[in-house]
């Protein structure tokens, strides 16, 4: 991507050699001036102590105290004002604000009483040259301070515009912060309501299997000729213990169920033999998808069979909102290992801003959380997830469930 000059710009400004560089030509001005226009040694001192400090105005900062300082000097020594000390004394006033070496108001109050020292001096010089200078009582007296009220404006600007700088960055870090935080806290609450939507679809399997068990046990009591007290007793036993299991799966429930959630979930939990059925409502939608499956069908636990199906059913709505049209294949792999690969993948424009249902982020600059709760259904089963460019292009999603201990 390409950046634009302003850009460029702030990382050359950014860049830990721009005060060297910066500072070392300004010194380099300040010799050949100089040169041009001797000074006396305070003069000279003070022209190459305040350029030469700027160097250091990055890595120490409170050197800019000796910048503003050695400048003021070197000013006084001579009626002529150099530019280079111009320049040394702006970038230090302004280090002076944008560092916060001290309050901006105390900074502005030693360059008031800097210049104001300055000028006394220059007043007294221009005494010497027999220049007419009229007595502090005498009218238009005041006019001989303007030096020191125009040194303490120019003071001013500069150290307000580096202290303003300094707070926009600081307002921009904490903007930034706490959006960090913000998309970190969705992001839990998103995993929190995935892992409360899995508990809701693992109630409705084990309910079903758990139920199962206390209506054959309940049933083999008056089913199975010949049984004994003490065998009648045990099934009763497996059938309360089904019934107490129940109850206590449901008291569970009710903790994680969210307002959205307060009915019961009836239909019955998808599993992979319902992925053609997902891809049917893909292409329904305008969508374009093909189902491969390597490898023997494997009846998994419930818990896998549903994983692998949400995943693929977050992948393929990830699909259509950010590549519409494009091409998607499933792939089912069952291999030999006992781990199960799940792959959905497309041959859209690969990475970007995406948020399917759920709010499926593709990486990049989105906010979205899908992947968030793929990876959730992923670890659930101890497996993991990986999402983004594909070898070929697009956009592709992997899943690896081992399943050899469910």
């Amino acid at each position: 991507m390409r950046t634009s000059p302003q850009q460029r710009l702030r990382e050359w400004i950014a860049a830990p050699a721009y005060p060297w560089i910066t500072g070392g030509a300004v010194t380099a001005g300040a010799a050949v001036e100089l040169i041009a226009i001797p000074g006396g040694v305070t003069t000279t001192v003070g022209v190459l102590v305040s350029a030469a400090s700027l160097m250091w105005r990055r890595s120490f900062p409170p050197v800019a105290v000796l910048t503003v300082a050695a400048g003021l000097i070197g000013f006084a020594g001579d009626v002529n004002l150099y530019v280079s000390i111009t320049v040394s004394g702006l970038a230090g006033c302004y280090a002076l604000g944008r560092n916060r070496v001290v309050h901006p108001a105390l900074a502005v109050a030693g360059g008031a009483l800097g210049a104001l020292c300055v000028n006394l001096v220059h007043i007294n010089t221009w005494s010497r040259m027999d220049l007419p200078v009229p007595a502090l009582w005498e009218k238009g007296s005041l006019s001989l301070f303007a030096e020191s009220f125009l040194l303490t404006v120019v003071v001013f600007g500069a150290v307000m515009m580096g202290d303003a700088v300094r707070s926009r960055e600081e307002t921009r870090t904490e903007r930034s912060l706490a959006q960090d935080r913000l998309i970190a806290m969705e992001r839990q609450q998103a995993a929190e309501a995935e892992r409360a939507a899995i508990a809701r679809e693992l109630h409705d399997i084990v309910s079903h299997s758990v139920s199962m068990i206390a209506v054959q046990a309940e049933s083999a009591t008056y089913t199975t000729p010949g049984l004994t007290p003490e065998a009648r007793d045990g099934f009763q036993q497996i059938a309360g213990t089904a019934r107490s299991s129940m109850a206590e799966l449901r008291r569970l429930l009710g903790v994680l169920r969210t307002p959205q959630g307060d009915t019961a979930l009836t239909a019955p939990q998808p599993t992979l033999d319902h992925l053609a059925e997902l891809l049917d409502q893909h292409r329904a939608v305008g969508g374009t998808a093909e189902l491969r499956i390597t490898g023997e069908r494997v009846a998994l636990p419930a818990a896998w069979e549903l994983s692998a199906y949400r995943i693929a059913q977050e992948a393929l709505t990830n699909a259509r909102k950010h590549a519409p049209g494009a091409r998607t294949v499933v792939e089912v792999d069952y291999g030999a290992d006992r781990l199960l690969t799940l792959r959905v993948r497309d041959d859209g424009p690969g990475t970007g801003t995406a948020s399917g249902s759920g709010s499926a982020s593709r990486p990049g600059t989105g906010t979205g959380h899908g992947l968030t709760g793929m990876r959730e259904r992923a670890a659930l089963v101890g497996g993991r997830l990986t999402a983004g460019s594909g070898p070929d292009g697009g956009f592709l999603v992997e899943a690896e469930l081992p399943w050899g201990s469910g």
